[in-house]
């Protein structure tokens, strides 16, 4: 009797199961179909979003180029006016200041030909002298090749030409004539473009990995994005490390895309291996010298230079740093090796970059200094002043017969290295660094593969891209909605990446 009732009682209850199932279907269909509305929606409201910020970059471009024209014709105006009361004048007198206004060039080009070449050897013949065996060793270090080393232990005389072509770089008139200036580069042609937007404050740097592959970029709000670049998709993050502190710099280990190193502001040396996504690696300096302002890994050893300084309170200049300390670091066993010598009490140390081989390092300081040390003995080798301002970058060229500096002051100067001090070319990008954003960050360069041509970070929207030692014009980067704050080139690809104070990363890759 139970079991008949127990029967009874599934079976009337079969159709009310049944019924119910239909109801939940009926239910979570619409709610299937308002989610997947919504996530389209989102998808599309960050396209939009994307496309509004390309379009505004490209106004604001727009309003930077016609202030720029605007400029240009007021120059060609006054220009023009004065030209004009000139011609009324008597043509003998004109004559006469034209006769004149020629000497004084003249004269004044002689004499700073002449000034450079006597600053050069009286405040450098002692150290020249001095460093004469050094000197040999660095050429054989850096060519392979005994026979060749540094004729000259002098600065070379500065021809009159050199001289004046450095004051015009400046300048938007020559001769009378309207000379090509930055704001009329063309605009790069790029057969690619990604931005990446997942950075939500300014970004202090960003570096492409050895291979290329990856990119590493740094956000002033402590935080280190790694992410991968793909023309058929849009960049995808690979890891977010999180820092708790100011970002000063990058460097991906050479042999490898594995290992990323990060230096931060409160002395901390992070060591992030790639494939497990965890800090493998915490190092500190010394209390003395909590700012890691460059991280060098060695091309050929398991070794990397880290650049550190003090800080001088009171201050919010970034140039402002006291003494610098340079030590090298173990990549095995994770530990300090060395302290390379700089001399008492060294002014900061901002930039480092070493040669092919690894056997020479050279550091830029805020002195305005160029240093080169032998890794192998551990030793400064020789040194030179190369500029009246702090030095904010440091580059060899591409054959390792030159180098390259820029100055906070904008001036870039490629230096001979076969003939020590003399200048090889040399360029004015004054106008893109901004005094205030200065104070802020560091302008840095970056030297494509071949070694043809230098981008520059740039107070404005775009940078900067010259033809080193060609006559051809440069290029503009495409805009940013705000100031380009750190480069860097693709290590065998016609690629680029700019960083901007709009928190966002572009890759560009030329046509």
């Amino acid at each position: 009797m139970i079991f008949t009732n127990s029967i009874s009682f599934i079976v009337i209850n079969l159709p009310s199961i049944w019924c119910m199932n239909m109801v939940l279907t009926k239910l979570s269909l619409p709610a299937l179909l308002k989610i997947s509305s919504e996530k389209n929606t989102v998808k599309h409201l960050k396209k939009d979003i994307k496309q509004l910020n390309m379009k505004l970059s490209q106004l604001q471009a727009l309003l930077e180029e016609k202030e720029a024209q605007l400029s240009r014709l007021k120059n060609n105006s006054e220009t023009i006016k004065y030209a004009n009361i000139g011609q009324t004048k008597n043509s003998t007198l004109a004559s006469g200041v034209n006769e004149e206004s020629l000497l004084l060039s003249t004269n004044s080009s002689e004499a700073c030909a002449t000034t450079a070449t006597h600053m050069g050897s009286a405040e450098m013949g002692q150290t020249w002298a001095s460093s004469r065996p050094a000197l040999s060793r660095f050429a054989t270090n850096m060519s392979g090749n005994d026979s060749i080393s540094p004729s000259k232990l002098e600065f070379e005389d500065v021809g009159a030409g050199d001289i004046i072509q450095m004051f015009n770089d400046g300048l938007y008139t020559e001769n009378g004539r309207d000379a090509q200036g930055e704001e009329d580069f063309p605009e790069v042609k790029v057969d690619f473009l990604e931005t990446f937007l997942g950075h939500t404050s300014p970004i202090s740097c960003c570096r492409f990995s050895s291979s290329g592959n990856n990119i590493a970029s740094a956000s002033v709000d402590g935080t280190v994005r790694i992410w991968t670049y793909d023309s058929s998709t849009p960049a995808s993050r690979n890891a977010t490390i999180y820092c708790g502190t100011e970002i000063m710099s990058l460097e991906w280990e050479c042999k490898s895309d594995r290992l990323l190193l990060i230096g931060t502001a409160d002395g901390g040396i992070k060591a992030w291996n790639v494939d497990a996504k965890r800090v493998v690696c915490d190092l500190n300096t010394t209390d003395a010298f909590p700012s890691v302002l460059d991280l060098k890994c060695s091309p050929v050893e398991p070794i990397f230079v880290s650049a550190a300084a003090s800080r001088r309170y009171g201050s919010s200049n970034i140039y402002s740093w006291g003494f610098a300390s340079l030590t090298v670091w173990n990549m095995k066993t994770w530990k300090a090796m060395t302290v390379l010598p700089l001399g008492e009490d060294p002014p900061a140390i901002t930039s480092l970059c070493f040669n092919h081989n690894g056997k020479i390092l050279a550091a830029s300081a805020v002195d305005g200094m160029i240093h080169m040390f032998d890794m192998s003995a551990g030793l400064q080798i020789t040194g030179w002043p190369a500029h009246d301002s702090a030095i904010s970058s440091i580059l060899f060229g591409p054959d390792e017969t030159s180098i390259f500096s820029l100055g906070s002051d904008g001036k870039i100067i490629e230096w001979s290295l076969q003939n020590q001090g003399q200048v090889l070319w040399t360029r004015n990008c004054s106008r893109f660094c901004d005094p205030e954003s200065s104070k802020s960050c560091r302008h840095e360069m970056a030297l494509d593969v071949n070694g043809r041509r230098l981008l520059v970070t740039s107070g404005s929207v775009r940078a900067p891209i010259y033809q080193v030692r060609g006559h051809a014009s440069g290029m503009r980067t495409l805009p940013h909605g705000a100031a380009i704050t750190t480069v860097d080139w693709h290590p065998t690809l016609p690629m680029f990446l700019t960083g901007s104070a709009d928190h966002s990363v572009q890759v560009m890759s030329l046509s």
